[in-house]
This record gives C-alpha cells, structure tokens and sequence, in this order.
C-alpha cells in the first residue's frame, strides 16, 4: 500500500445470509459505490478493511479485490479459530481472500476483556475496530435491530455513528466516520435492493474528506528528506506508513510556513511603501506620488487576496499538527507501545482539525508492534537537542527583533525631539524667536521623515509580532526542560510504557498549544 498519502479506508459490515438473488444488485451496488469515493477524492487511494465474514464481506472483498483496492483483514480471533465458523464454498472464499490480502492481523480488544469471554465478545470487537478504523462504513443491511448478542450489523453501524460500546482506555471524543448503507433484506425485500442512503452528518464527513484530499494533491515522492527512525529497522507497514505521510507533512509544512512569512514581509513592505508615498504627495505635492500609492495598495490587495486563496496560513499549521502527531504516533509504536496515539490528541486539536485526527486512526490500523525498540536517542534525546537548538535560534531573532524595533522606535523620538527643537527655534513657537522664512520647507521635510519611520515601525513590530518570538522562547525553555526530566526518568525507571505515552501526550499538547496561539497570526494590514 502506498506510504506518500493518506488512504481513503473503506469498512465492511453486514448480514452473513444473503439471497443469491439478491446478490447481483448488491455486487453493482458495493461497485457503483466504490467507484464513487474513487471519482470523488481521486488522490485518497482506496483500501478495504474487511473480516471476510461469510456473506456480505465476502461479496465486498472480491468486488474491492476486482476493481484493484488492497484488502486489509481484519480478523476477530486467530485464524484457525475463525475458520471454525466457514465450512464448504464458504470456507475455500475466505482462504483464497485471506491470501490476496495486502495485510493481515487480530484486532485488539477495545473493551474490558470479561472472565470467559465467548466468541460473541470477540466478534463485538471487530466490530468496534472496523467501524471506528474506517473513513466510511458500507453497510450491508436491512436497517432492522440489533440482537441480543449486541455484535452484528446493527450494533457496528451505532459504533460508527455513535461510539456506543465502553472503550477501556480513552477513545477520540469526535466521530468521523460516515456509514453507506446499501439496503439488504434478508427475507422478503421491503425496497429496491442495493439502495443507498447516507446514515450520519455526511456534509460534514464530504468537508473532512475535501481536507484530505487537498493534502494529497499537494504530495510527492521525497527522496532526501532525513530519516525520522533507524534506516536498519525492520519492515512494518504501520510504521512505513506513519514515517512516509510524515515526511510528506513536514515538506509541506515548511513549503507554506515560507510562503506565509514573505507574504508577511511584503506586506510590512507594502505597507510603509503606501505611507510613505501618500505622506510625499500629501506634504511635498509630489503628485506622481499618488500612483506609486495607488500601485502599491493594488499589489497589497492582491498579496492578501493570495494568501487568503492560498490557504498558506492555514496549511502551514494543520500539516504541523500532522506532522507532530505522526510523529508522537511512530515513536511510540517503533517503541512497542500499542495504543494508539490518536487517543492522547487534546480535544482543541480535535475540533480544530478533525480530519487529521479522522487520518491518524485509520494510519494507527493494523497489527500490533511486534518489537520494543530503545527510543532514547531517536527521541527524547533528539528532541532535547532540537529545543535547545530552537531556544538558541529564537533567542537570537527575538533580540535582533527587539533591537530592530528599538532602534526604530529611537529614531523616531530623536526626530519628534528635532522638530520639538526646530519648532521652539525656528518655527516661531517661542514669541521672543521669530520664524525663519524657509521654516515651512523645514517643517514639511521633519513631517515626512518622521511619518515614514513611525510607520516604518508599526509594520515592523506587527511583523515581529506575528513571529510570536517570545512565546517561541518561552515553549522551547520549558520542553527543554521537561525532556530532561524524561531522560532524568528513563535512567531511573528505564523505557517506561506510562512515561511513553506521557512523552507523547505532552507533546501533543504542546504542538497544540503553539497552533492555538498562532491561528490568530494571519497575514493581513492589521497593526
């Protein structure tokens, strides 16, 4: 499967006993339906994720299989164990699709695993991974009740659309996932079989998946980018995944981040530039002036007009979030913990950006790790020298802010004292010393000078401000310090799970909190 983009993960669910009759709408229905999310969001490439149940996965999978979409399976229990429940043609189908699969694995239980727990726990379980794993849920259905085994098609289109089971740790607060339910009677038919209807807030869902999809256009393969982990490690697909997308957010993270900031530039420019002329043929009468003014406000309107279309703002803080969160999601994995970092992101970043928490559960499906790898160098120390280093250099463009500003700011009251001087002097504010004749050529000259710098000067400080220089400081002192707490624990207590995932969450919040404060840093005229 591919590892450069975000998958369009599509879930299975639905009724084992179908009418052979009914077979043929269902295949065109499971068909037109696939087809349909591929036209939509021609850059998400598709994948299945299906147990191979007897029925309607089986249909699924051989139609996903058909038209090239890589079937991921998902099982309730060990092979050996489930095939228990196939006998005849049955049986050979989920063989021959097990064998096509591009992945296998056991789903873990979400829930609290009972004393003697009967196949029905597991079988609610699978239920429960597919529906909250999957981006939209195709369920094959007839729209009745659920049973009171509380593990069928009904029971996985509620966990879909409404989370109702009892995770044991915690579980994202959103739910994004969006059910297709392609109407199958198991009886007498009350409809058109193979009807589809779209169960949930589907606008919403269409909005998530357009967010998506724009993020994939804009990637491509990266070749020189440096490694996030161990180059030697072993084949994971999971972990290949988590560190190829990652790659990709941070490339288009940086990309906008610098398209954002020389449109900050241009802008403090533009701005100077427009105050500075108007005050030239205002006070000189140099007329021709009033073009370069005029000029100069057409190119400013349309450097914001850019920035707005551009999304450069926006992009360059969602693609971080992303990128922080794959990248908190790929130590911890890399570092045998199984949970699922999705479920440590801050409830601000999933209102904020729920599409990236929607990417981050479907890309932390499959296996469990099968390795604890030593994540001490790769990343708490990796990071403890990023913070340092990013302290330093914030440090460094802070003061040069500051004395950039303040000299700015100095010049500005040295000139108000000048002509504070020449108006006490020269300018006939003092009754006894008579102006000088040439005191209103003076005068305009001292208005003009001092009107560009002190502009000159707001636009820079707003420049500056944008920066958000300080807090930088301030974010990258206290992350350096909690890392070496982290490591100052790790030679106390070793590679902890629970000081892991403390690593991982404070890192998720911190990334949070930085976006929090920079969502307000677009880039306009405002001062």
């Amino acid at each position: 499967m591919e590892t450069d983009r975000i998958p369009l993960t599509v879930g299975v669910t639905g009724h084992r006993a179908i009418r052979p009759e009914d077979e043929p709408a269902l295949i065109a229905g499971v068909k037109k339906a696939l087809n349909e999310l591929r036209q939509r969001y021609p850059h998400c490439p598709l994948v299945m994720v299906n147990d191979l149940a007897e029925g309607a996965d089986q249909l699924c999978a051989k139609v996903a299989l058909a038209l090239g979409i890589p079937l991921v399976v998902a099982l309730p229990m060990d092979r050996a164990a489930f095939e228990k429940d196939f006998e005849g043609p049955a049986l050979e189908a989920f063989r021959s699709l097990y064998e096509q699969a591009a992945e296998r694995f056991v789903v873990p239980p979400t829930e609290q695993m009972p004393d003697g727990p009967d196949r029905n726990f597991f079988y609610r379980q699978q239920g429960i991974y597919v529906a909250t794993h999957c981006h939209v849920l195709l369920a094959l259905w007839d729209g009745g009740p659920g049973t009171d085994a509380a593990c069928g098609t009904a029971e996985t289109v509620d966990f879909a659309l409404r989370q109702s089971y009892h995770p044991l740790l915690s579980a994202p607060l959103l739910s994004a996932t969006a059910v297709l339910h392609l109407y199958t009677p198991r009886d007498v038919a009350a409809g058109e079989v193979g009807a589809t209807r779209w169960l949930g807030d589907d606008e919403t869902w269409r909005a998530l998946m357009d967010r998506t999809e724009e993020f994939n256009t804009l990637t491509n393969p990266v070749e020189t980018a440096p490694a996030l982990l161990p180059r030697d490690r072993e084949p994971d697909g999971p972990l290949d995944r988590m560190e190829g997308l990652y790659q990709q957010a941070d490339r288009l993270s940086l990309r906008f981040a610098g398209t954002y900031r020389r449109i900050l530039i241009l802008l403090a420019v533009l701005s100077t530039l427009i105050t500075a002329s108007f005050l030239l043929y205002d006070e000189a009468n140099l007329h021709w002036l009033i073009l370069i003014c005029g000029l100069a406000l057409l190119l400013a309107f349309f450097l914001q007009r850019y920035a707005r279309r551009s999304s450069c703002h926006r992009r360059y803080l969602e693609y971080r979030v992303l990128a922080e969160s794959l990248r908190a999601q790929a130590f911890l994995r890399y570092a045998g913990v199984k949970r699922e970092a999705v479920s440590l992101l801050p409830w601000t970043q999933q209102a904020q950006t729920p599409w990236i928490a929607m990417a981050m559960t479907v890309l932390g499906m499959g296996p469990a790790p099968q390795r604890a790898h030593d994540v001490r160098s790769c990343w708490a120390e990796g990071q403890l020298n990023y913070h340092r280093a990013a302290h330093t250099k914030s440090q460094m463009k802070l003061r040069g802010s500051e004395r950039v500003v303040g000299a700015a700011l100095i010049v500005s009251i040295a000139l108000y004292l000048a002509a504070l001087v020449f108006e006490l002097l020269f300018g006939g504010l003092l009754p006894r010393l008579p102006a000088i004749g040439e005191a209103e050529w003076y005068r305009t000259l001292l208005k003009l000078v001092l009107g560009c710098i002190s502009a000159a000067t707001l636009f820079i400080s707003n420049y500056y401000g944008k920066m958000s220089l300080s807090r930088g400081v301030e974010d990258h002192e206290k992350m350096a310090a909690f890392y070496e707490r982290i490591l100052a624990r790790m030679d106390q207590c070793g590679q902890d799970e629970n000081l892991l995932l403390l690593l991982g969450r404070e890192e998720l919040i911190e990334n949070g909190n930085w976006c929090s404060y920079q969502q307000d840093n677009t880039p306009d005229f405002s001062l």
